[in-house]
Parts: structure tokens; C-alpha cells; sequence
């Protein structure tokens, strides 16, 4: 009873402060961003572009220019080496190894002090939070976690500084207090080799009493399949039978649904998302069954957004949180807590609502395919997957997309490599309805296929079950944050996922 009321006088407590932002958006902003100018006025940087004498986002988004991974590096690179006070006034020694893309080049995420409480280890609380609103009979603290991350072993690159993926630096840091109700042992959660976490990882934690999961949905469910096959149980909730939550993130939910849905059968199973990446925690689905996600405006980070028609341009024009518009997708510039400046993550999202921000991600500003002025994105590609599977009883577990190169005949289109759980009752249909889909959704593709003048219809290949797990293996990125890119201007990855087996 008496962790029962502390649970909730916490949760009512963080729920007041969320509706304060929510009230007042533009106003939460200006705090976040006047605190983030005192605090780093007298770092390298800060004195670089005088932040001293900022006191107006205007005048920042004036003298600040926008910064890619590539305009940090260097800055990075010396805090790396062990210099400070650079980017961010407290000292950095945990660094982010990004590992959200399958390309070859790493990138390494400053991770302050503050960004680790006030940012990634608020987002988890907040959560947890919403769970609890949705369900205040929950009985979530009478059972354990389970954290399905960390995919690679901490680095100590220097006596005082480490590097590895954001869940390993999250578990590696976790208060005593979550670290008791956390399965499995932090040993087996920080496991190199991701096939033999999964074993040990299925083999601890079957016999827990698991109530909530947190992971990429992707492998997520390499874990829950295994963890079926040892113990020989039909469906998840066998196993845990109190298990009530899963927070997702990294991807996309909607080819995943239908696949826990179906190892976990239980109506009242809250599916909650959050929007997170090495640079920050920025929104959380604050909703049961919603598709948005409520933008978090109190993490330390100060928000930008960039029309999508002006990427690409020398200094484009950023707009602020009560400058956005419902329906429209911008790119987002994050000012952090971490010491990152008019950063742009790579991200583009979309608003749902003003009153309060509520958010879809809508795809990254390198994962679409524009071969033809089509401008494909990955949220046109999910929907499209989504109306297929139901129409044809489907299930999709991994997919990826790439243009076909116009030939002799002036004519394009769009190849498809798609792995099914269950594959469809009509391949053709399937096919057709993934069209007629994209099509609905997307003018410009539309345009694109009338009359088959510009566009062919898709090439959709299946492949068979294992064939994305191998690709990922071979160029080891199993595990953790680590994801196929959906869509790809170029047909790098789809060439390589067709190749014959040597």
C-alpha cells in the first residue's frame, strides 16, 4: 500500500508538470532555451557565438548556423581526446556509439550528466507514467523489466571515458532503485555476440515474472520467438502471465503489430512508443492506442523545424514550436542538454495536433526514394505495407524498397525485398493494394504512375525467413538500435539482399 501511494503521488505530480507544457508551449520552450544559453555561455562554443549575449531564439537561429555530424566531428573528435568545456560545460565521458542505420560509419554522441537524467532517464519515468494513467490498477512494480538492448560491450577508450550504444550506456548507468527490478543480469545484457544474448538472454529471463518489455520491436521478437521455442508454451502470456507493457522504439510499429499482437493475445496489452535516438528523448505516445506521440517540451532540449522544401538550402529557414503547422513534415533541429546546436538528428516529422504538439515521425531526410520526383518516405511506405497485410492476411517481418533506374523504354519504377511472417493469401493483390495504397497517399507518386508513363508498378520480391537476420549478421549489426533503412535512393542494399548466397 505504501509503494502504491508513492507510485501515485509521483505519477500525479509529473502528469501536473506535463500539463503545464502542454498549456503553455511556447513559453516551456523559452525556458528551456534561456537555460541552455546561461549554461553554456562560457564553453568554447558558447564564446564562439556568444551565447552571453543571446536572449532571443531569433537572434539564434541569426548567428547559429544549422550543424550536421559531419560540423561536429571535429568538436567530438578533441572531447574524445579529453578536452572539455567545449560544447557543454560539465565534463563528457560517455559517448553514444549511433548505430541507427546499417552503414559503415560510426558516429559518437556527447552524453552529459543531464541529458542522462533530465532527458533519456525522464523519458523511461514518463512512460511509465502514462502506463499508469491509462491503467491505475496496473501491477506493473510487483514483477520485473525486461531491457532488450545494449547490443555492444562498453568501450573505455580513456581512464575516465567510455563509448557504446545508448542502451548500454543507459543500463550501465541506471540508479540501484530500477536496477533491482531489471532482467537479466547487466552481464548478459551487455553481451558483444547477439545470438548468444538471445540465448542467455531467453534462458534468464523465461523464468521471471516479466510485466513489462522495453526494445526494438524487430528483435524483440527473435527474443519472444526463442523464448516459445525452449519453453514449448503457445503464446507469451503463458510464459509471463502478468506481463501488461511494451515500450517500443527505433522503428516504425506498424509492420510489427500484427506479430505480438498474435505471441501476446491480450486486449488490454498497452503498446507504448517513444521517440528517442542517441541525441535525445523527444516525444512519447501519451494516449492508449494512439499513432501520435506527445512532444516532451521540458527534456532539455530546445526544438527547430525545417520545411522540407527548403533541405538542401545554405541557411534555411527554421520554424518555432508555435510556428508549425498541422499536416506538414519538417525536418527537426535540436538544440540539447548534451551540447549539440542546431543539430539535425536526420529525422522528419509531422504534426497530428497544436493543442497539445503531438507528433508522427514520418521518415529520415536520407530514408525515401525520389529517383523520379516521387518523394516516397517511410510512413508512405508502412501504410502501404499495413493495407496490404490486411487486405491479404499477411504478415510482414522485414522489408526495404529501392528504385529501378529508368531503361531503353524511359521507364522506372520501385523493387521491393520483403520477408512475411505469413505470406499473403494473393501475391498479386498484394501487390496491387501496396500500390493503390501509395498512390492514395502520395500525390506525387501518383503523378509519377498514371498510365504507367513514368512509373511501372512495383517489383516485389519475398524472400526467404532469415534472409534480413543474415544480412544483418554478416555485416554485424545485430541487436540493439541497429535496423535495415526501409527506403534507399540508391540500390546498394537491395542488390546485396538479392545476391545469390556464395
Amino acid at each position: 500500500m505504501a509503494l502504491n501511494a508513492l507510485v501515485s503521488f509521483l505519477i500525479k505530480k509529473r502528469l501536473q508538470q506535463i500539463d503545464l507544457f502542454r498549456e503553455y508551449p511556447r513559453m516551456s520552450q523559452l525556458e528551456v532555451f534561456l537555460a541552455l544559453m546561461q549554461a553554456a555561455r562560457y564553453t568554447e562554443w558558447g564564446r564562439k557565438y556568444d551565447y552571453a549575449s543571446i536572449t532571443q531564439p531569433d537572434v539564434f537561429r541569426e548567428r547559429v548556423p544549422i550543424q550536421e555530424y559531419d560540423d561536429v566531428k571535429p568538436f567530438v573528435e578533441r572531447l574524445r581526446k579529453g578536452e572539455q568545456n567545449i560544447l557543454w560545460p560539465t565534463d563528457a565521458r560517455w559517448f553514444a556509439k549511433s548505430s541507427g542505420t546499417t552503414g559503415d560509419r560510426s558516429k559518437y554522441i556527447p552524453v552529459s550528466r543531464e541529458a542522462l537524467e533530465d532527458c533519456h532517464y525522464k523519458g523511461g519515468k514518463d512512460l511509465i507514467a502514462f502506463h499508469f494513467q491509462q491503467f491505475p490498477e496496473s501491477k506493473l512494480y510487483q514483477g520485473m523489466s525486461l531491457v532488450v538492448g545494449g547490443s555492444s560491450n562498453i568501450e573505455q577508450f580513456r581512464a575516465d571515458a567510455y563509448s557504446g550504444d545508448l542502451s548500454a550506456i543507459i543500463i550501465r548507468n541506471l540508479p540501484i532503485w530500477v536496477e533491482v527490478r531489471r532482467t537479466p543480469v547487466i552481464e548478459t545484457a551487455l553481451m558483444e555476440n547477439w545470438e548468444e544474448k538471445i540465448e542467455r538472454m531467453a534462458r534468464e529471463t523465461m523464468r521471471e515474472d516479466v510485466r513489462c518489455i522495453a526494445g526494438v520491436p524487430s528483435w524483440t521478437l527473435v527474443l519472444l520467438r526463442r523464448i516459445l521455442e525452449l519453453t514449448g508454451k503457445k503464446n507469451i502470456l503463458e510464459v509471463w502471465p502478468g506481463l501488461e507493457l511494451f515500450m517500443h522504439g527505433g522503428v516504425s510499429f506498424r509492420p510489427y503489430r500484427a506479430q505480438f499482437e498474435a505471441l501476446i493475445p491480450s486486449p488490454t496489452m498497452n503498446y507504448l512508443e517513444s521517440y528517442n535516438a542517441s541525441e535525445g528523448s523527444f516525444a512519447i505516445q501519451d494516449r492508449y492506442g494512439a499513432d501520435d506521440m506527445l512532444l516532451m517540451l521540458d527534456y532539455g532540449i530546445f526544438y527547430e523545424f525545417v520545411p522540407l522544401d527548403q533541405l538542401g538550402e545554405p541557411h534555411p529557414h527554421t520554424l518555432l514550436i508555435h510556428e508549425v503547422e498541422v499536416g506538414v513534415s519538417y525536418a527537426i533541429v535540436i538544440s540539447t542538454n548534451g551540447g549539440l546546436w542546431r543539430y539535425m538528428p536526420g529525422d522528419t516529422v509531422r504534426f497530428t495536433s497544436l493543442t497539445p504538439h503531438r507528433i508522427q515521425v514520418s521518415g529520415r531526410t536520407r530514408s525515401f526514394i525520389n529517383a523520379f520526383g516521387e518523394e516516397v518516405i517511410v510512413e508512405n511506405a508502412d501504410r502501404s505495407i499495413e493495407a496490404a497485410c490486411e487486405a491479404t492476411g499477411a504478415v510482414v517481418n522485414e522489408y526495404t524498397a529501392a528504385p529501378i533506374y529508368m531503361g531503353d523504354d524511359a521507364r522506372g519504377g520501385h523493387e521491393w525485398v520483403i520477408e512475411f511472417t505469413q505470406e499473403p493469401d494473393d501475391h498479386e493483390r498484394f501487390n496491387e493494394i501496396l500500390d493503390r495504397t501509395l498512390r492514395n497517399v502520395n500525390s506525387d507518386y501518383d503523378a509519377k504512375r498514371k498510365g504507367d508513363m513514368a512509373l511501372l508498378p512495383p517489383l516485389i520480391h519475398s524472400v526467404p525467413s532469415g534472409t534480413f537476420y543474415a544480412w544483418m549478421k554478416q555485416r554485424g549489426k545485430l541487436g540493439g538500435q541497429n535496423k535495415v533503412p526501409r527506403l534507399c535512393n540508391d540500390r546498394v542494399i537491395l542488390e546485396d539482399l538479392l545476391a545469390p548466397v556464395a
